[in-house]
């Protein structure tokens, strides 16, 4: 059976169509094409029609004509569409009429800078000019490292790298930043919340070390969808870009099911695991010789279905390898032989996590099933991406869990396929970020009295740095003068620098395998708490809390757990407010004091309550950002106690899920408290704050998104099929008190605020 037989199999079968929301048919579409551009070398142009590319797309030959004219570009469109010869054809051509030319690639993974190079190198050979292109990053061997800043025209490498190994050892990198032309920023959509705010210093610095050695580089972006491209890429490089979205790829005809479990226990709201139904579809399309792609949300649901689905070939020569798995903790070289073996067709299914998101070549796949949503509308089309042909059929099969976030996404469809309305934000000038980059760009290079890095504010930072004894200023330079390295003491992907190290003690060889920083430790790291690193459980059995360290053991336990965190959140300044006539929103800086009282053990699947635990550990302090609606005092008269505390308790709970379906972040990343009188307000008030120390420019963001967020909240809990509450809309029962409807209360306080809204406008 092919897979349209199978698409018309699915159709014809009650047990999966009744639980289909959506199944969107997206006709094939022809290629937009170009002529090449008059100012690529020949040599370029015959070795791209020696295999076969005889004209460009139109989006290609777009950014090929505006990084000629000297512009910045972010190039955004779908998955698979040849966005690598937008930069790759402009770089080389650049080195070519100038053979001092050099330029940066900057990619978020290692495995994604190593695909790109071979990709690059086989233009290059093909173009028999000699381009020497390398991959500098923690693998590079130092032999080889001293070739490389010496004779590099382009160096492939990470943020981190750049980061850590490259800026502030500019001096070995001469040649590189006298001669550097461009930088290549791709996948530019990774790079939001704090990681991004990092990057963006990390420019500010690069483009520091450039004015000193003289040069000034384009930069060259690339983006999946998002709602504001164009404003990422300006925050993030610190210059102006021109967009570029004219699509000319092809591509085949493809099905896109949306697929919601069915309901085992209507009053709980518990449906059919999302890993067992993620099960059948892989099955039978792999029975049938379909070649398929599986994307789960961890590396241990990688492992439970990929033992399931090796089943099908159990007993038949030669054929166990037909079925495998991918993800963090496979050695390059297993990596590399599965990419060939689904290249080549030996690999007929592969389970992965995000690991296989991103644009590494695996050929194209004819389906691929996504077990639960992967977060954000970008990562979803990235993911389904991987599957089609240009003049085939394909297929993606999105099946949802029981989270919120993805009952929101299978039951509103025309959200997901509407134009994104996701944002990817950053707040470079976050005072905690920010000052750890002003200590490595001082390292770096003295600064002026005049000059800014950044913000106004700069030379007052410095003063400060002064007083700490870490600068010192002469004449009308501001000069490094500790021995301290400062780049090792950060990681970009992290807002505080004390971060606490996880270190598995299961093996007698110690091995440290992850870090959490200070504010998230005590939710995620204390006694007894059940760590997932890529997919594997671990158990804390202690934290030093005085020496930063979690010493964990590996588990293979059926829940995990969640901390009950008190907050005390006190405003310290109001940046913006807008008062309705009822309601008033807000934002601005507050402080948070918060305290892990207790944990809970949250049951897999179907988040069921199975137990507790105490935590002690200090409270902790953090001054971040927030945004916060305050409803009015006089519906406290109309509404009881216990109501007022579990409707707000309920509306907590739904707007913690809301908010990341516009913000592009994890739940994590925000934090949501309710008071039910505020000090600060004397009413009742929900507060969303940014769960980083200065925050991210969440807060900010959802002020503007008032109205989308209470409304995106209201259907989140009316198109929940349970009756009183479950953990898929406004939480699970047992958290409410008394015997009242917490989903009818909750539904209430939405439509005051939205009531308020409707009259303001």
């Amino acid at each position: 059976m092919n897979l349209e037989q199978m698409l018309q199999y699915f159709k014809s079968s009650e047990r999966i169509m009744g639980n289909v929301t959506k199944w969107v048919e997206i006709p094939a579409r022809e290629a937009v094409l170009c002529d090449f551009p008059d100012c690529i070398d020949a040599r370029i142009v015959n070795a791209l029609r020696s295999r076969g590319i005889y004209r460009l797309y139109s989006h290609q030959a777009s950014a090929v004509n505006e990084v000629e004219k000297g512009r910045n570009i972010v190039v955004v469109t779908p998955t698979a569409s040849g966005k690598t010869m937008c930069y790759n054809i402009p770089v080389l051509n650049s080195i070519l009429k100038n053979q001092e030319s050099r330029a940066i690639f900057l990619f978020p993974t290692k495995a994604l800078s190593q695909d790109q190079m071979t990709e690059l190198h086989e233009l290059i050979t093909e173009a028999g000019v000699d381009v020497k292109t390398f991959t500098y990053d923690g693998d590079t061997p130092q032999s080889a490292r001293k070739a490389i800043r010496q004779a590099g025209h382009i160096v492939m490498t990470n943020p981190d790298m750049l980061h850590n190994g490259i800026l502030p050892h500019h001096t070995k990198w001469t040649k590189l930043f006298e001669n550097l032309k461009y930088v290549v920023i791709d996948e530019i959509h990774h790079y939001r919340g704090v990681f991004g705010s990092h990057l963006a210093n990390v420019i500010r610095r690069l483009r520091r070390i450039c004015n000193f050695y003289g040069s000034n580089p384009q930069f060259i972006c690339c983006s999946a969808t998002i709602a504001n491209p164009v404003e990422l890429a300006e925050k993030i490089i610190g210059g102006k870009v021109v967009l570029i979205d004219n699509n000319g790829a092809p591509s085949g005809e493809k099905h896109i099911i949306f697929y919601n479990p069915p309901v085992v226990n209507k009053e709980l709201g518990i449906r059919r695991s999302s890993l067992m139904e993620a099960r059948m579809f892989a099955e039978m399309l792999i029975r049938n010789g379909i070649q398929t792609i599986v994307f789960t949300r961890s590396r241990l649901n990688v492992e439970v279905l990929l033992t399931y689905l090796k089943d099908i070939f159990h007993g038949k020569m030669r054929s166990e390898n037909r079925v495998r798995g991918y993800r963090g903790g496979y050695l390059p070289k297993q990596r590399r032989e599965i990419e060939r073996g689904l290249r080549d067709g030996s690999v007929t299914g592969v389970v992965t996590t995000n690991a296989l998101e991103l644009g590494i070549d695996i050929g194209n796949l004819e389906a691929c099933v996504l077990c639960g949503y992967p977060g954000t509308i970008a990562s979803t089309w990235q993911q389904a991406g991987r599957a089609g042909r240009r003049n085939s059929v394909s297929a993606a099969i999105l099946v949802a869990s029981s989270s919120p976030i993805d009952q929101y996404i299978v039951n509103n469809p025309d959200y997901f396929f509407g134009s994104s309305p996701e944002n990817g934000l950053i707040n470079p000038d976050n005072l905690v970020i920010l000052y750890n980059h002003i200590k490595c760009a001082c390292f770096e290079l003295p600064f002026q009295d005049d000059e800014k890095f950044g913000v106004e504010t700069t030379q007052e930072i410095l003063s400060y740095m002064e007083e700490a004894r870490l600068v010192r200023h002469v004449g009308n330079r501001w000069h490094w003068m500790s021995d301290v390295f400062p780049s090792d003491e950060i990681s970009l992907r992290s807002a505080s620098n004390e971060n606490f190290i996880i270190i598995d003690i299961t093996e007698p060889q110690h091995r440290v395998i992850g870090e959490v920083d200070r504010f998230a430790a005590p939710m995620l790291i204390h006694e007894e708490a059940i760590y997932i690193h890529e997919g594997q459980q671990y158990q804390v059995e202690k934290l030093d809390f005085d020496d930063k360290k979690a010493y964990v053991r590996k588990v293979d336990v059926d829940y995990y757990t969640d901390a009950n965190l008190a907050v005390d959140l006190k405003v310290l300044d109001v940046f913006r407010e807008d008062a309705g006539r009822k309601i008033q929103k807000s934002c601005g800086e507050v402080m948070v004091t918060a305290l892990v009282t207790m944990f809970k053990k949250i049951k897999l699947y179907t988040h069921e309550n199975i137990g507790y635990g105490p935590v002690n550990l200090p409270e902790i302090e953090m001054h971040t950002t927030s945004y916060w609606v305050s409803l009015p005092e006089e519906l406290q008269r109309d509404i009881t106690q216990l109501d007022m505390q579990n409707g707000l308790l309920g509306l907590s709970n739904v707007l913690a899920n809301s908010a990341p379906i516009y913000l592009m972040c994890d739940p994590r990343d925000i934090r949501v408290v309710h008071q039910v009188k505020s000090p600060f307000t004397q009413k009742p008030t929900i507060y969303i704050y940014d769960n980083y120390p200065g925050g991210v420019g969440f807060s900010e963001k959802l002020y503007e998104l008032h109205q989308e967020l209470f409304v995106t909240a209201k259907r989140m809990i009316e198109q929940c099929s349970c009756e009183s509450g479950c953990p898929s809309c406004v939480g699970p029962l047992n958290e409410f008190s008394g015997d009242g409807n917490p989903k009818e209360i909750t539904l209430k306080l939405i439509n005051i605020v939205l009531e308020d809204v409707c009259t303001g406008i």
